[in-house]
């Protein structure tokens, strides 16, 4: 067993290679300060920084060959890493921006099909016409479901009647509607015309 606070760096990432977990808990305790700095400073903000972190020394448990001691110290290859990482989280971010920068604009100047919105406040008129038309007892639990947004059992407890009969009333009070509506010639959405 090696003396983790004396060994060399390229001892300890040989220990990471036989999964010796108090080897990387050396190696962050040297060089995680300076990795989480560098990564802190190209992303600008504390929590990607800790993830990037996090991901660097990940890598090296996983994969402690990749690090070469003939080609530098630990601590370079680290914070190579670590500039790497950081530097596609930013790339990424700003594709993610610019994708819902671009969206955003897209919808913003298509504008709103007229032909659409006329299409859909016909409907809707004929939607509360058809409803009007409905039995009170039939109606009103419709409107307190479907347009207030209350669940069945709450619709019950509103209206005072049992959970059973509301459900009926609106399975009835929908059927009577699907037919106004057929009248008015709307069909259902899915239907063919």
């Amino acid at each position: 067993m090696i003396d983790l606070e004396l060994a060399s760096d390229a001892n300890l990432v040989v220990a990471i290679g036989r999964w010796h977990e108090p080897a990387l808990a050396e190696v962050y305790r040297r060089h995680g300060g300076a990795v989480h700095a560098l990564a802190r400073r190209v992303l600008r903000s504390t929590q990607p920084a800790e993830e990037v972190t996090q991901e660097v020394f990940l890598d090296l448990w996983q994969h402690p060959e990749k690090f070469d001691s003939q080609r530098g110290t630990l601590r370079s290859y680290l914070l190579a890493r670590t500039h790497g990482k950081a530097v596609d989280v930013v790339r990424s971010e700003t594709s993610r921006r610019r994708r819902e920068e671009r969206t955003s604009f897209e919808t913003a100047t298509a504008g709103y099909d007229l032909e659409r919105q006329v299409w859909d406040m016909a409907i809707a008129a004929q939607v509360k016409e058809a409803l009007g038309s409905l039995p009170e007892e039939m109606r009103r639990p419709i409107e307190l479901a479907y347009f207030g947004g209350h669940t069945y059992k709450e619709v019950a407890e509103m209206l005072g009647a049992p959970e059973g009969t509301v459900k009926s009333r609106i399975r009835v009070g929908l059927q009577k509607l699907r037919v106004g509506l057929a009248e008015r010639g709307v069909q259902p959405a899915g239907a063919e015309r």
